[in-house]
């Protein structure tokens, strides 16, 4: 975008200071990120954002529970009389038409800008340091939001619900759009995700049954979305679009299946496939060293679960893909959804040869 237009987008907003300069920051592949400086030494910088409506269709619902979220850690760091709390949580600008609101709408495309952290970077690399880190960042996000005074909104429905993705499969077999149905590796790869179904959806009845409760989570624990300062400590938790009630399962097991195989989902050689213990330790340390002083017993011993659960659920999702004929995700070849749907499937089966291990140890922890 052009200068002037980003200008007057910014123009929008309540910020401190004379923009100087407006500069593309990062390379996220769903919202448009842009760093604003200011010129004046004392003003902050800024980071502006385009949110992507196509990803989240209720752009006000994410904002709502954006500043529900932003505001009740800042009340709870306060209370803690922690020091530095500007960089600890992710302070939003008001817009000027409506100081309630923390973005503006500006030719059909909704804009929010938050104030610059200065001094912090963001880590790529999952290691069992960063995991560590990782497990007690996300688990004392959850701890902060355990009280949270008001319902939050499910900005993308039903993202992590096991039995609505196992409907959404089970209904393009039926179609069978592409002809892939037939295929052998299919066949074999539907019959183990069916016997393993029931299992699978117990988090969804359990919930219904009164058992397990929803609460606040960031529901996209990567490694890449905290902040650290320059003596390598984490100050928050970013990117919190798809913050949401969710079961803790969603936090405790997105991050172990992404960060815990020992290669990349979609590598075609299965012997490299596998789930890496010293990942699941570092992580489910870090992560009931805060989180433990809210959660249930139920919710303690179905982690082994949550391990499996989030492969379990993406190979659903990557077959659905495949046999809907590759309408979602970017396809390099054409087998290249099955490969990935094969790649979880096996990570799945060595997250299931560890459950006693994973038993043992968050016993110990405990």
């Amino acid at each position: 975008m052009e200068q002037n237009q980003l200008q007057e987008i910014v123009s929008r907003f309540a910020i401190t200071g004379t923009v100087a300069e407006i500069a593309p920051l990062g390379a996220g592949l769903i919202n448009d990120t842009f760093r604003v400086v200011t010129a004046e030494e004392d003003a902050p910088n800024y980071v502006l954002q385009r949110v992507n409506h196509n990803v989240f269709p209720d752009v006000d619902m994410v904002m709502r529970n954006i500043k529900a979220v932003t505001s009740h850690i800042r009340q709870k760091l306060e209370a803690k009389g922690e020091s530095d709390i500007d960089r600890k949580v992710l302070t939003f600008v008001p817009s000027k038409e409506d100081a309630e609101k923390i973005y503006a709408v500006v030719d059909g495309n909704y804009w929010r800008i938050m104030v610059f952290i200065p001094n912090a970077i963001t880590k790529q690399a999952v290691d069992p340091e960063s995991s560590r880190d990782a497990g007690r960042a996300f688990g004392n996000f959850q701890a902060m939001l355990a009280d949270i005074p008001v319902q939050l909104g499910e900005t993308i429905k039903d993202f992590h619900n096991m039995e609505f993705r196992l409907e959404q499969l089970r209904t393009v077999v039926k179609e069978d759009p592409a002809g892939r149905v037939s295929e052998p590796q299919v066949q074999q790869l539907l019959q183990e995700i069916e016997a393993r179904a029931e299992e699978m959806c117990k988090a969804e009845r359990m919930g219904r049954e009164g058992t397990l409760p929803k609460r606040v989570c960031h529901c996209d624990t990567k490694v890449n979305n905290m902040m650290f300062n320059d003596q390598n400590q984490v100050l928050c938790v970013i990117d919190l679009d798809t913050v949401m009630p969710n079961f803790i399962f969603s936090d405790y097991g997105d991050f172990l299946r992404t960060g815990a195989n020992f290669t990349a989902e979609d590598d075609a050689d299965m012997s490299k496939v596998g789930f890496n213990m010293d990942i699941f330790k570092a992580f489910t340390e870090g992560y009931l060293e805060s989180a433990k002083s809210f959660l249930l017993p139920v919710e303690v011993e179905n982690l082994p679960y949550a391990a499996a659960l989030f492969p379990y659920m993406q190979c659903v999702r990557f077959l659905w893909d495949y046999i809907s004929g590759d309408k979602y995700w970017k396809c390099q070849y054409p087998t290249h959804n099955f490969v990935r749907a094969n790649n979880q499937f096996h990570l799945l089966k060595s997250v299931e040869s560890h459950y006693e291990e994973m038993k043992q140890f968050i016993a110990g922890c405990l």
